[in-house]
C-alpha cells in the first residue's frame, strides 16, 4: 500500500511542477490540472493513512509501559487506529482503481413507456419527476431534448440531458426496465395492474470523440406540432436524422430553430452510437455486469415499484425502501450507493485487489 501511495504522491509532486512550468499553454494546463484534481482524494486518503500509521506506532510502544492506566489508554487507541487504518486502506485501494471516463460526464437519459398503454405513458411521467428531483438534489440542471407526451399527462417518451459533474457516475446504473404495480385511476374493479417503462442512460460526447459522415445519415425536416395538434409550426423547423449502417432513428421537434433541433439530434445520436462502441469494446465480465434496457416485457426487470405495500425494490441487490413516495420524489440514493458499492467490489475483484 505504502509502495503506491508513493508512486502517487511523486505523480502529484510532478503535476504540480508541470503547471507551473506550462506557461501560456492553457489547454495542457486544464488537462495537467484536471490528472491533479483527480489524484486530490488519494492524496487526502495517503495524508491521513501515514498519520494514522505513525499514531498506531506510537501507541504500540506504550503497551510495554509499567502505568497500568496508560496500557489500557494505548491498548484502545490501538484497536480505534487499526480500525481506522482498516478502513482508510479500503477507500485507497477503492481510489487506485481505473475510473470509468465516462464518470465526469453529463447524461442523456431516456424513458420510454413500455407494456401497460396509458398506465405505461403515466409511469414514465412519474420516472421523469424522479429523476428531476433526484437532479435538483444533487445540483444538476435538467435539459429536456425530446418529448411525446399523451393526452392525460402521459409520457410515451423523453430524452432529457442531465448537466452536473458526476452525474454519470450516479446514473449510469439505472439503464433496464422498471416496473409499476398499482390500481390506475380508470380501474373501476380496483385491480392492481403492472406496467413497465424503459431507462437507457447514455454519456454525452463530444464532437471530435464520434466523428460521423455525412454520407452515413439522411436528414429529414418536416412540422412539428404539439399534443393535441396545438403549436403548428408554418415551417419544418422538425428533424429527423438517420443513421444509415445501424438504421437508428433520432427526431427532435421541440425548439423552433430547425438548427437547434439538428444539434440536439446529432448529440442522442453521437451518444447511442458511443454507447454502442463501449459496449462492443467490453470483457464479457462487464458485458454480464451492466445490464440492458431489453425490450419492455414485464419479466425484465431491475426495479419494481409497488403502491399498495409502498415498497420499491431492485432486483439486482435484492434490496427494498418501504417509503415508496421518498423514493419517487427524487430519494434513490439507497439503490445508488449500494449498486456503487457492489460495482467498485467487483472491479477491485477484477484487477486482483483484496477488499
Amino acid at each position: 500500500m505504502l509502495e503506491k501511495i508513493t508512486g502517487i504522491e511523486k505523480r502529484y509532486e510532478e503535476l504540480n511542477r508541470l503547471l507551473m512550468e506550462v506557461g501560456d499553454d492553457y489547454q495542457r494546463a486544464a488537462e495537467i490540472n484536471m490528472e491533479r484534481v483527480d489524484l486530490e482524494p488519494i492524496m487526502t486518503r495517503a495524508y491521513q493513512y501515514r498519520q494514522a500509521l505513525v499514531q498506531l506506532e506510537e501507541a504500540r510502544s506504550l503497551l510495554d509501559s509499567e502505568d497500568n492506566e496508560l496500557r489500557q489508554l494505548a491498548q484502545s487507541e490501538v484497536e480505534t487506529l487499526e480500525q481506522s487504518i482498516e478502513k482508510l486502506e479500503k477507500e485507497i485501494k477503492g481510489l487506485l482503481l481505473p475510473q470509468d471516463p465516462r464518470d465526469r460526464r453529463n447524461v442523456i437519459l431516456e424513458i420510454r413507456a413500455g407494456t401497460g398503454g396509458d398506465e405505461a405513458a403515466l409511469f414514465a411521467a412519474d420516472l421523469f419527476r424522479m429523476y428531476s428531483r433526484y437532479a435538483e438534489r444533487q445540483g444538476w440542471e435538467i435539459e429536456v431534448l425530446s418529448l411525446n407526451e399523451i393526452g392525460i399527462g402521459g409520457i410515451k417518451e423523453i430524452i432529457f440531458l442531465v448537466k452536473g459533474r458526476g452525474a454519470y457516475s450516479r446514473l449510469k446504473y439505472e439503464s433496464g426496465v422498471h416496473r409499476v404495480q398499482r390500481i390506475p385511476l380508470t380501474e373501476a374493479q380496483g385491480r392492481i395492474h403492472t406496467s413497465t417503462a424503459t431507462v437507457a442512460v447514455l454519456a454525452e460526447v463530444d464532437d471530435v470523440e464520434i466523428k460521423i459522415p455525412e454520407s452515413d445519415i439522411r436528414i429529414d425536416v418536416y412540422k412539428s406540432a404539439g399534443a393535441g395538434g396545438q403549436n403548428v409550426q408554418k415551417n419544418a423547423t422538425a428533424v429527423r436524422i438517420t443513421h444509415l449502417p445501424s438504421g437508428i432513428v433520432v427526431q427532435c421537434q421541440d425548439e423552433r430553430s430547425q438548427l437547434q433541433n439538428k444539434l440536439r439530434a446529432m448529440s442522442i445520436l453521437r451518444a447511442r452510437l458511443y454507447a454502442i462502441e463501449e459496449e462492443k469494446q467490453r470483457s464479457a465480465i462487464e458485458q454480464t455486469r451492466r445490464s440492458q434496457v431489453g425490450s419492455g416485457e414485464r419479466s425484465e426487470k431491475i426495479r419494481t415499484y409497488n403502491y399498495p405495500q409502498s415498497r420499491v425494490t431492485d432486483h439486482r441487490l435484492n434490496l427494498s425502501s418501504y417509503n415508496l413516495p421518498a423514493v419517487m420524489d427524487g430519494e434513490i440514493d439507497i439503490f445508488i450507493d449500494e449498486l456503487a458499492t457492489r460495482d467498485e467490489l467487483e472491479r477491485m475483484a477484477a484487477v486482483g485487489i483484496e477488499a
